[in-house]
């Protein structure tokens, strides 16, 4: 890719799965004790960058984790996830549902992408739907930072996007998990706070890519 990376038009800000689901006090995740402070402060921490991206001219891309209803509406459920979260069942994370739905703050998003797995490449539209609205650049954010965001950061690394993870823009559900994380992650993209993508997408001449 060639393209002047410094163009917010070519730029997004790629949010992972903040969904009802996963951080709404009535969502599935907090109906199932998996409430956290650190990832339910997410939508606040990155709607300043969300916005300017906006303004900017750049976009917003959101990922929508999904269970896809089976007969009778019994989701499909891998089975590590349902070792993982047993309260998981019928509805939640149901597509088109409000669960399923990017958190309000945040909204609306310009693109959105149902994923099934960790990564939101794998069996999903989402390289298209990029190279379709001629987006080089992500600015990752969301949850957890070990899991959707490590899998899909990585999957972007090797599809040649140009991708910085936003340190304080993701959560995991233990600090140290979200540390390994981010060090394991900054071998192969940048890594940089929120206020620093704010510089650069302002065009701040002291924001560094």
């Amino acid at each position: 890719m060639t393209a002047d990376l410094a163009d917010p038009a070519r730029s997004a800000v790629l949010i992972v799965d903040l969904q009802n689901d996963f951080l709404h006090p009535e969502g599935a995740y907090a109906r199932g004790g998996q409430a956290n402070a650190d990832i339910a402060a997410l939508p606040a921490q990155v709607l300043p960058l969300v916005e300017a991206m906006r303004a900017a001219g750049g976009w917003v891309v959101s990922t929508q984790f999904t269970l896809v209803p089976g007969k009778g509406g019994e989701p499909f459920i891998s089975p590590h996830l349902k070792a993982l979260r047993p309260f998981l069942g019928k509805g939640d994370f149901a597509p088109g549902g409000w669960g399923h739905s990017l958190v309000e703050p945040l909204q609306p998003a310009d693109l959105v992408v149902e994923k099934v797995a960790y990564s939101a490449f794998f069996m999903t539209r989402m390289d298209w739907v990029l190279r379709k609205a001629g987006i080089e650049r992500l600015f990752v954010c969301g949850i957890v930072t070990n899991g959707g965001v490590a899998s899909t950061v990585r999957d972007a690394h090797v599809r040649d996007f140009h991708t910085t993870v936003l340190s304080d823009g993701c959560a995991a559900f233990s600090r140290e998990t979200h540390e390994h994380a981010l060090s394991d992650l900054s071998s192969l993209c940048r890594v940089a706070t929120c206020a620093e993508a704010l510089q650069e997408i302002a065009g701040d001449p002291t924001g560094k890519h």
